[in-house]
């Protein structure tokens, strides 16, 4: 059986798990090593069953517990290779554990495929993963990009259950605080996915095959639960899609991981 949760998934910090009854992986390492160790065992999983970890970039709400976490349980690191440059550039592969340039035909551990794919970012080198469990499930990972692009669509579309960005509402952040030069950032093409944009990319996955969406990296200061899931969740009515038979929609909360989704 597959087995998804979000640790933590906002702004201020970001880890997923991923596995099946032979361990699992994390999908990026954010906040710190304490309270991803914590979010871990409130879902009931050891730190011992990680058997690697997956980083999409290296900003640090996704690599905040990279070193400590992997170097105290021995877990190798795979990530794109300009990612892993950057990482070691600042010193954050120090330690007694192994890091791996993801294989371009992806990566296998534990029965578990997993396959990179890139996102529009500003950074090293970022990406999104798609990972295929022994039972055939699949479950991707898409955050941290300005645009869903053609890559994005052909390496996700068919997934059973997709984490999908939705970090800001539009007017929210125009009307905030965040100084322009941020603004334009978050806006561009390599920054991040707004809801209306997320709901977009819901649209098409959820007429595709994808049954499971949880939406997650939302911005605590321009964005709310409420506002993402409504965006995405009214698109999804509009085009004939009904709630909890042709999709489950979710929110995931920035803090630890609500429950374990199991299919």
């Amino acid at each position: 059986m597959a087995r998804f949760c979000t640790l933590c998934s906002s702004s201020s910090g970001n880890s997923t798990y991923i596995g099946c009854n032979g361990g699992g992986i994390l999908i990026d390492a954010g906040t710190n090593a304490k309270r991803l160790v914590m979010a871990m065992e409130h879902i009931n999983i050891v730190p011992e069953s990680i058997h690697a970890i997956f980083i999409t970039h290296e900003h640090n709400d996704h690599i905040g517990a990279l070193r400590v976490f992997a170097n105290k349980y021995k877990v190798p690191v795979y990530a794109s290779e300009g990612t892993l440059k950057a990482l070691e550039k600042a010193g954050h592969l120090k330690g007694d554990f192994e890091s791996f340039v993801i294989p371009e035909n992806g990566a296998e551990v534990r029965g578990m495929e997993i396959k990179s794919f890139r996102t529009s970012h500003d950074s090293a080198e970022s990406c999104g993963y798609s990972v295929t469990l022994p039972d055939d499930r699949r479950i991707s990972v898409v955050t941290d990009t300005g645009v869903i692009t053609k890559d994005i669509i052909d390496k996700v579309t068919g997934s059973d259950l997709i984490l999908l960005e939705s970090n800001h509402d539009k007017n929210m952040l125009n009307s905030g605080p965040y100084p322009y030069y941020l603004k334009k950032r978050i806006l561009s093409s390599e920054g991040h996915l707004s809801n209306e944009d997320c709901a977009k990319a819901a649209c098409h996955f959820i007429n595709t095959g994808t049954t499971r969406l949880v939406l997650g990296h939302l911005s605590r200061e321009n964005n709310t639960p409420y506002k993402a899931f409504e965006k995405t969740n009214l698109a999804l009515g509009e085009m004939g899609a009904v709630p909890e038979l042709d999709y489950i929609l979710q929110v995931a909360p920035s803090g630890v991981g609500e429950r374990m989704v199991i299919f």
